[in-house]
């Protein structure tokens, strides 16, 4: 066998078991229910209208071209729809494989990083396929975990590999580009910093200024070409609104919080201080692993050339995410491949260095094997609390009803981690990775039908098959398009004369609001209502609303109104 075929038998051989089980727990958190409403339906809808009003250029949501996002990850799900046909599979899967893919690459970084450290190349996926927030969030249909994917093929190609220092300009410009294509701008916040403090972690970088320098910066115009060959002719495509927004407010409304536009932009104005708030949630269970922190505070210089690039990817992308004013706990995604990079080198620093602290048993996995056991009892006596009106909401109240089967796997995983000895990374990434399994299945089974569109979806199909016009008051964010398959869009309306104007133009459309709770009126008068997370979805015949909002008695329905998973504690909310 050659070295080279024997190189690459070695790292497939690598793969196992962790790829293996990740990509079955995946597989089965993803399709244990629909596609979560607004994250994964929104993508969808703007998926469904460009495959079924043929916007192949331009991105289109509810009748209107949609700047937020560019097209890469659309483009993907109509390859998968023109050989499958339309459907909702082939996204999650994709979205199944991105993570895998992900993981794979964060494998072949930490490689090429730590050649001298096997063990941070196999610890380091165990220890992003762990962080909860991170696999929860993958299950999405959403266009950050393929961000992360060319972030991390780009980093890979900017790093030395066997036999070759130099980066591969040429690839790390593509990836830029299909990143760019993915997300927008955002992709140089999560590439540029490695690149640009290249002399602090890579010997050739700091040999070669001139060429790392010159080179990046060519390789940075082509990803840019490459988004402007996509930007430019939907721009113009596009009109003049469209085109304003894609080229300056919507990147800059994230940017720079009261940034005056025309039309609202989903800015998501966060403090300076946010991300520092949420760092425990986001790490979670490596935040709570002692190993881990001492290992990060026992680093000392100097430090090798990886531990050196995780600082230079992580330390300025967080600074810049946390002065950018619009956040969401998503956006530095492909940064907690990072934060496992830099966990694992530090966590194989510390074992070299100091074996017998680093094999201490208080440092081990014991106080997330007591919080497992502490959330095993709590979800037992969950039923008891809720039952004699201890404890109520709309978390508590639902899942109270399987808490207590779910508790046997808190108490087997917690004992798990209560377990000494070799493999504590493993054990600690499978738990962390059952557990979240877990309590998404519990999710499932508890509260999910507070998700579940697909009621009013299935009205709403049939009201646009006998091409009746739909309303929505208040703000629309294509959660019906694509399960309804709608071929027309949904009117939004602001305020009670939009209601009295669309019933006099459409007296046999339909009208869906959003309510807190049902009332008399609610129960009687609309066709249907079903529950929306914590509130209630109502679809009216328009002209019935309307004489309701102008103080008028709508004649009698021929039909009652259907309720929809209308359970003890929605009622609760009834008069």
């Amino acid at each position: 066998m050659s070295s080279s075929a024997y190189s690459r038998t070695e790292h497939l051989r690598a793969l196992w078991p962790w790829l293996p089980l990740w990509i079955v727990v995946a597989l089965i958190a993803m399709f244990s229910h629909g596609p979560m409403p607004l994250y994964s339906t929104r993508t969808l809808a703007v998926a469904w209208e460009m495959w079924s009003q043929h916007h192949w250029l331009v991105p289109h949501i509810n009748g209107e071209p949609y700047s937020e996002k560019v097209p890469l990850l659309f483009w993907m799900i109509h390859a998968g729809w023109f050989v499958f046909g339309v459907n909702d599979v082939w996204p999650r899967v994709l979205e199944v494989a991105f993570g895998a893919f992900e993981l794979m690459l964060l494998a072949t970084l930490a490689r090429r990083l730590f050649p001298s450290r096997a063990w941070v190349a196999r610890a380091a996926p165990w220890m992003l396929m762990a962080l909860s927030y991170a696999f929860l969030f993958g299950l999405q249909i959403m266009y950050d975990v393929l961000l992360a994917v060319w972030a991390l093929a780009a980093l890979v190609c900017l790093v030395p590999k066997p036999g070759r220092d130099e980066p591969r300009w040429l690839l790390f410009g593509v990836c830029i580009g299909l990143g760019l294509l993915t997300k927008g701008p955002v992709m140089l916040v999560h590439v540029v910093f490695p690149w640009l403090l290249g002399p602090l972690w890579n010997d050739w970088a700091a040999q070669h200024r001139g060429r790392w320098y010159g080179r990046g910066v060519l390789a940075v115009v082509l990803g840019l070409a490459i988004l402007l060959a996509w930007a430019l002719p939907a721009g113009f495509s596009g009109g003049e609104a469209y085109r304003q927004r894609l080229f300056f407010t919507q990147t800059a409304g994230r940017v720079v919080n009261g940034l005056q536009h025309a039309e609202p932009l989903q800015s998501h104005a966060r403090p300076l201080w946010w991300y520092l708030m949420w760092i425990p949630v986001l790490t979670f269970p490596l935040a709570a692993w002692p190993r881990t922190v001492v290992a990060l505070c026992m680093l000392r210089k100097p430090l090798e050339s990886g531990l050196r690039f995780a600082l230079c990817w992580l330390i300025p992308t967080f600074i810049v995410f946390s002065l950018i004013s619009g956040k969401q706990l998503y956006y530095p995604l492909p940064e907690f491949a990072c934060v496992a990079l830099l966990l694992a080198g530090a966590i194989a620093v510390l074992r070299e260095k100091h074996p017998n602290l680093a094999n201490h048993a208080w440092l081990g996995t014991w106080i997330l094997g007591v919080g497992g056991i502490a959330l095993a009892i709590f979800l037992f006596v969950l039923p008891n609390l809720v039952n004699g009106n201890h404890l109520h909401g709309e978390w508590f109240d639902g899942a109270a009803s399987h808490s207590r089967a779910f508790s046997i796997v808190f108490v087997l995983l917690g004992a798990l981690l209560l377990v000494r000895g070799r493999g504590e990374t493993r054990r600690m990434a499978i738990a962390g990775l059952i557990g979240t399994l877990a309590l998404n299945s519990l999710f499932t089974l508890t509260l999910w039908p507070k998700y579940d569109l697909n009621p009013t979806a299935r009205l709403l199909a049939a009201a646009d098959a006998d091409h009746r016009d739909v309303a929505y008051l208040g703000n629309y964010e294509g959660q019906f398009n694509f399960a309804a398959r709608l071929t027309r869009p949904i009117h939004e309306l602001r305020d009670d004369q939009d209601v009295q104007a669309f019933a006099a133009a459409h007296p046999n459309g339909l009208i869906l609001t959003p309510a807190n709770h049902l009332d008399a009126d609610a129960l009687r008068y609309p066709i249907m209502a079903q529950p929306f997370r914590s509130s209630w979805l109502i679809a009216w015949p328009a002209t019935s609303l309307a004489l309701l909002r102008a103080g008028q008695v709508p004649p009698e329905p021929t039909q009652p109104t259907r309720i929809y998973q209308a359970t003890d504690w929605r009622n609760r909310n009834l008069p």
